[in-house]
Order: structure tokens, then C-alpha cells, then sequence
């Protein structure tokens, strides 16, 4: 049997990180934490579940969690967010592949997602199929900030798992659309440095078009008013990213004052 690793990062995460953590001492053998410097009491309940406590001062969404990776000390690797946690039906299947040697290189699992007081099952938040287990010599963390995902080499094998990774996101519509705005702003940045250009036409037709998606073609009105404001706020972060990477820049052809 192989031995698993899995990594967290956090940043004053202590009313979250438990369930999470708990979950993880179901399947894996060593659970690295890597904390963005918290003034809350994160320590204090990571170090209660045995983990291993490292502290780094945030390099970004991408580059923290590939930190994380280079700390683990087995080639298999789980990684989750301290707001999610594996349900037993994925820790069952996650054992299993444990106990074959992990077969695959990557494996792959649905999110379930609970929006502001309810668990969605429609829409752009489920099946919400993400990759979180892989052997850390075939993949990495890559994306754009802040919406980083796992980027498999070529050629590698993939196996989906029964069972969820349970998410407990925004408790409230306030919280969900200051987490937009921030996260707008980072990814507005990131396209910036990119060289990614900026075109007037996308601030409205991507935020148009990824409200019908999440609303309409993946069935997000099923979920009531929780699926319309998660279609409504993925469009809302959708032009906010636009229009500032357009004012990003604007600021760059402006004159310098003398």
C-alpha cells in the first residue's frame, strides 16, 4: 500500500479547518498545513490534529499551493481547501485506490457545493468536477489567480471517484459578492500581467453569457433563488474582471504627472 500525502493551505481559518482536517486523518499519512502568517487561533486547532505547521507569508493562490506540494514527503498527494472536507463515500473510494497503489495518475472528484444555507446540485456548482489527488511528478497547480486548478502533463491516466468533496462556500449573498469583488480584482491583475488584452465588447458578452450558462443551460434554475444569485454573481464577477483589467489599462497610457 502506498502511502498518501495531502496538503491545506489557510490564513485564519479556525472556525473551518476542523472537519476538513478530520476527514483527511481518514486517508492520509501525513497532512501538511501551510499558513498565510493567521492571527486567529488556526494554529492552534491544526496542531491539535497532528498536522505539519509550516508557516509562509502568501505568494499567491497557485504558487502557495505548489509550496505545499514540495513539503509533502510522498509522491501521492490529496489536496484540499480548509472550507472543504471528504464525505465517506469519497473516503471509501480513496482508500481503495490506496490500497491498489494508486493505479492512476490523477484522480478526479465531483464538489458539492452548500450555498448560503442549502446544498446546490445544479448549475455551475455541481457535478463542479475537480482534480485533487495526483502523483506530484505528473501534475501541478497552475490556472490563473485566483481561480488556480491542477494541470496534468500529457498522456497521464485519469480515474473519476464515487463519492464528494463537500464544500461549505458563502453563508451569505454579502459575503459571495465581496468575495467576487476581490477575487475580480486579483484575477483582473493576473490578465494584466499576463498581456492578456482588454476588449470593451467582453465586459458584457461573457457576463451575459456566463449567466446563461450557469442559470440556464446547466439547469441553475432548479435550485431556487440560491441558483439564480450564483449565476448572477459568477456574471457579476465576470464583468467586474473586465472592466478592470480595462481601467488596469488605461492607467498605463495615462501621462505621468511631473
Amino acid at each position: 500500500m502506498k502511502k498518501l500525502s495531502a496538503t491545506v493551505i489557510v490564513v485564519n481559518e479556525e472556525k473551518k479547518i476542523g472537519p476538513c482536517l478530520q476527514s483527511l486523518k481518514r486517508v492520509a499519512d501525513e497532512i501538511i498545513v501551510v499558513d498565510s502568517l493567521s492571527t486567529d487561533n488556526t494554529k492552534a486547532v491544526c496542531l491539535a490534529h497532528g498536522v505539519t505547521f509550516i508557516e509562509q507569508p502568501f505568494l499567491g493562490y497557485i504558487e502557495q499551493k505548489n509550496f505545499a506540494l514540495g513539503k509533502t514527503s510522498h509522491i501521492h498527494v490529496l489536496s484540499l481547501d480548509a472550507d472543504e472536507a471528504l464525505s465517506d463515500e469519497l473516503i471509501e473510494s480513496i482508500l481503495r485506490e490506496k490500497e491498489k497503489g494508486f493505479p492512476a495518475d490523477g484522480y478526479t472528484m465531483n464538489r458539492y457545493n452548500f450555498y448560503c444555507g442549502q446544498w446546490v446540485r445544479h448549475g455551475t456548482y455541481y457535478p463542479d468536477r475537480k482534480l485533487r489527488l495526483l502523483d506530484v511528478n505528473k501534475g501541478k497547480w497552475a490556472g490563473q489567480n485566483p481561480h488556480d486548478k491542477i494541470i496534468m502533463q500529457k498522456g497521464v491516466s485519469i480515474i473519476h471517484l464515487k463519492g464528494d468533496l463537500l464544500h461549505h462556500t458563502y453563508q451569505s449573498e454579502e459575503e459571495h459578492r465581496h468575495q467576487q469583488d476581490r477575487f475580480s480584482t486579483i484575477a483582473a491583475k493576473a490578465m494584466y500581467d499576463q498581456g492578456i488584452p482588454s476588449y470593451s465588447y467582453k465586459i458584457w458578452l461573457n457576463s451575459i453569457a456566463a449567466f446563461i450558462k450557469g442559470y440556464v443551460i446547466k439547469l441553475g434554475f432548479l435550485d431556487g433563488k440560491a441558483g439564480f444569485n450564483i449565476a448572477w454573481y459568477t456574471a457579476l464577477h465576470s464583468y467586474w474582471k473586465y472592466k478592470k483589467l480595462a481601467r488596469l489599462y488605461r492607467e498605463k497610457q495615462q501621462p505621468h504627472a511631473e
